[in-house]
C-alpha cells in the first residue's frame, strides 16, 4: 500500500511516499526547481518518488496533506478582522491567493497529480508531531514541536505509544517562539524562514545584553516555558514586517540593511534572543516530562532545528533520550502527514527496537547511478578518472589531508536541510585556514558562519562532551577539554568578528567561537562509502574529524543532479569533486568564468 504526503505553500514544500508503512522516498521541491525554500505544489518531488518506486499517481492509495486550509483561513481572516484596517494591504495581497488555490487542495492534488483517490487533511503540528514520533526508536515517548504558526498553534506537546499520537496541549497565535525568533532574524537584516540559522550562528560572537529587555517588554515567560507576546512591538499579525517602530524605538535603530556590515548591536541582539529561546526551550522540555512522565522526548517544528537549544535540552534536561526529525520544519511534516495515514488513520500497528530510528539516515532522495554520471561527464567533455570504490576512501582521504576541499556527491541524497555526507563539501578539520577558505572562496557566504564536523560515532566521546549519537547534525556539544588550546578565557579580550582569529582547539575549523560544534556522528551501517572515508583519513592523521558542509553555495539548495554538482564545481574554487567512481581535479577542467553574482565579499577578507 502507497501513502503520499504532501506539504506546501508556505516554504520548504516536499512530497515523501511510504510503503506498507515504511519510508521509502521523500525529497523538497526546491531541490529539482532550484529555487531556494520553493513553497509551490511539490510536482517533482511528487513525480520523483513515483518514478523511484516505480509506480505512478494510480497506483497510490491515499495522500494526505500537512495541514487543514480552511482552518488557516480562518485564522487569517480572524486576524485581520481584530487588527482592522491596519492589515488591510496584506489581507488583499493574501485573499487572492487563498481563493484561487490554496482552499481547492483536493482538486488541485488530482490535477497537479492525475491522482483520483481519498485525500486527508492533518493538523499541522499533528504531522510534525507524526514526523518526530513515528520514525523515533520509541515505542513510547512524549513529544514537542514548536515553530511559527500552523494553522492556530504555534507548540504543542503530548504523547505517542505504539501507533497513536495525543496532543494534550498547544500554544497559539500569534504567541510564537518560532516568530518571536524570525523577528530578531528580520531585525538582524537576515531573510525570515532563512537566514534563522545565521542567528543562531552569530549569537556567539555577541553579549546577551537584551535578554532581560526582551523578557520585561516582549513577552510574559511562565515557569512552565508558556508565554505570551506584547504584540504592540510586532508588525507580522497587520503588516508586511515582523517588527514596527515600537520594536525598533526599544532596541534603538532600524533592522540592519542586508549585505551591510554587522554591527555588535546585532551580535548582541542575536545573543539575547539565542539565550531566551534556549530558556523557554528547556522549561518547555521540563514541563512535557513533568505532565507526561516519559524518560523519551521527540522533537520537530522548525524551531527543533536550532540545535544549540537542543544540546541544551539533551545536556541538562531531564529526558534520558531525545528524537529530532532532521527534517524538522515543513518539509518534514510531509513525511508525517504520509505516516499519519498509515498509522493512526488506517491503524496498523508499529513496532521498534528501541535503538534504530526509521529514517534511515535521512539518505531518502534521489540517487544516481555510476552510468547516468559517466554520461553526463561524457557530454561536458569532462575530464575525470575512474577509482574503484575500494581505493575511493582512501584516495579522498589523503586530497583532505593535503589541504585540498573535495565535494562529495555519492548516493541518495538527504531529506532535510543538512549535509550528511551525500550531497557534501568536505575538509580538513585540523587547518586553522579552513573555515575562512571554505566560506569566501567555496560558499561565497558570511565569514563568521561555523562549519559542523563529521566525526565516526566511536571517538565522538574523544573529541567532544558527547556520549550520544547525533546523525542528524542537529546537536550541539563543547570540544573536549583535552582538544583545546590554550584556556577558555583565550580571546576573550577580542570583539566580534577578531575572535574568528583565534585558534581554539585541534580542529579549528569545526569549533565555534564558544568552543561548540554542531555535530554529525556517522556509523557504517549508515553510509559505508563516507564512514570508511573519514576513517582512512583517522588511520593517517589520527584525527576522526572531518568538515562536512552543505554542497551548495549561498541563495542555491543542495545539489541534487550531477549538473548541479558539477556546475557547483566549476564556479567555486573547490580542488576535486567525487561522483560516484569518478574524480574531477579543478586543474584538468576546461577553464570557466567565475560567476560574480555568486561571489561576494563579507566581513573577513
Amino acid at each position: 500500500m502507497y501513502i503520499l504526503g504532501i506539504s506546501c505553500f508556505y516554504h520548504d514544500s516536499a512530497a515523501a511516499l511510504i510503503r506498507d508503512g515504511e519510508i521509502i522516498s521523500a525529497a523538497q521541491e526546491e531541490r529539482f526547481t532550484r529555487k531556494k525554500h520553493d513553497f509551490n505544489f511539490p510536482r517533482n518531488a511528487a513525480d520523483w518518488c513515483f518514478k523511484s518506486s516505480g509506480i505512478s499517481a494510480k497506483d497510490v492509495d491515499l495522500v494526505v496533506f500537512y495541514d487543514k486550509p480552511f482552518i488557516k483561513f480562518e485564522r487569517i481572516l480572524e486576524t485581520y478582522l481584530s487588527y482592522a484596517p491596519s492589515g488591510i494591504k496584506q489581507f488583499i495581497q493574501a485573499i487572492p491567493l487563498w481563493l484561487k488555490q490554496k482552499l481547492w487542495i483536493p482538486d488541485l492534488i488530482r490535477q497537479e497529480l492525475g491522482y483520483n483517490g481519498k485525500v486527508l487533511f492533518t493538523e499541522h503540528h499533528e504531522s510534525h508531531a507524526a514526523s518526530a514520533f513515528y520514525p523515533s526508536p520509541y515505542q513510547d515517548a512524549a513529544f514537542l514541536t514548536i515553530d511559527g504558526v500552523g494553522e492556530w498553534d504555534t507548540a504543542s506537546f503530548g504523547v505517542g505509544k505504539d501507533n497513536d499520537i495525543e496532543i494534550l496541549y498547544t500554544l497559539r497565535f500569534p504567541h510564537s517562539l518560532g516568530l518571536l525568533y524570525s523577528a530578531f532574524t528580520y531585525y538582524a537584516g537576515f531573510r525570515v524562514n532563512s537566514g534563522e540559522y545565521k542567528l543562531m550562528g552569530l549569537a556567539p560572537y555577541g553579549e546577551p545584553k537584551y535578554a532581560d529587555l526582551i523578557l520585561k517588554e516582549l513577552i510574559d515567560l511562565k515557569e512552565d516555558g508558556s508565554f505570551k507576546m506584547n504584540m504592540r512591538y510586532f508588525g507580522y499579525a497587520n503588516g508586511l514586517r515582523m517588527t514596527n517602530w515600537k520594536f525598533e524605538k526599544l532596541f534603538g535603530g532600524l533592522p540592519r540593511k542586508p549585505e551591510s556590515r554587522i554591527t555588535q548591536k546585532d551580535m548582541d541582539a542575536a545573543a539575547s534572543i539565542q539565550e531566551i529561546t534556549e530558556e523557554i526551550m528547556l522549561r518547555m522540555a521540563r514541563h512535557v516530562h513533568k505532565i507526561t512522565g516519559k524518560d523519551k522526548l521527540c522533537l520537530a517544528g522548525g524551531v527543533a532545528l536550532n540545535c544549540v537549544g537542543n544540546g541544551k535540552i539533551l545536556r541538562e534536561g531531564p529526558f534520558k533520550e531525545v528524537w529530532v526529525q532532521p527534517a524538522s520544519g515543513d518539509a518534514g511534516a510531509a513525511l508525517g502527514a504520509a505516516l499519519l495515514g498509515w498509522y493512526k488513520y488506517l491503524g496498523n500497528k508499529r513496532h521498534t527496537d528501541g535503538v534504530n530510528d526509521l529514517q534511515k539516515a535521512s539518505l531518502i532522495g534521489p540517487e544516481f547511478k555510476d552510468d547516468q554520471i559517466e554520461v553526463f561527464l561524457k557530454k561536458e567533455n569532462a575530464a575525470y578518472k575512474i577509482i574503484s570504490y575500494i581505493d575511493l576512501p582512501k584516495t579522498v582521504a589523503d586530497l583532505i589531508a593535503k589541504g585540498n576541499v573535495i565535494g562529495w556527491f555519492e548516493g541518495r541524497m538527504e531529506f532535510g536541510p543538512r549535509a550528511l555526507g551525500a550531497r557534501s563539501i568536505i575538509g580538513d578539520a585540523r587547518s586553522p585556514e579552513m573555515q575562512s577558505k571554505m566560506n569566501l572562496k567555496i560558499k561565497y557566504r558570511e565569514s563568521f558562519r561555523p562549519f559542523a564536523p563529521s566525526v565516526l560515532k566511536e571517538e565522538v566521546a574523544n573529541w567532544f562532551d558527547m556520549v550520544k549519537e547525533s546523525p542528524y547534525m542537529l546537536v550541539v556539544a563543547p570540544v573536549r577539554e583535552d582538544k583545546k588550546v590554550g584556556s577558555d578565557n583565550l580571546g576573550n579580550s577580542l570583539s566580534g568578528f577578531d575572535k574568528l582569529k583565534v585558534k581554539r582547539s585541534q580542529i579549528p575549523a569545526v569549533t565555534h567561537v564558544d568552543y561548540s560544534a554542531r555535530i554529525q556522528t556517522v556509523k557504517r551501517e549508515d553510509n559505508p562509502l563516507y564512514y570508511d572515508m573519514i576513517n582512512e583519513f583517522f588511520k593517517s592523521t589520527g584525527c576522526p574529524v572531518i568538515i562536512n558542509t552543505s554542497f551548495n553555495v549561498r541563495g542555491e539548495p543542495l545539489v541534487c543532479s550531477p549538473e548541479d554538482a558539477f556546475k557547483c564545481f566549476r564556479r567555486t574554487e573547490m580542488d576535486y569533486l567525487v561522483m560516484g567512481s569518478f574524480l574531477l581535479d579543478k586543474k584538468e577542467q576546461k577553464a570557466i568564468e567565475r560567476d560574480t553574482e555568486w561571489k561576494k565579499e563579507f566581513e573577513l577578507d
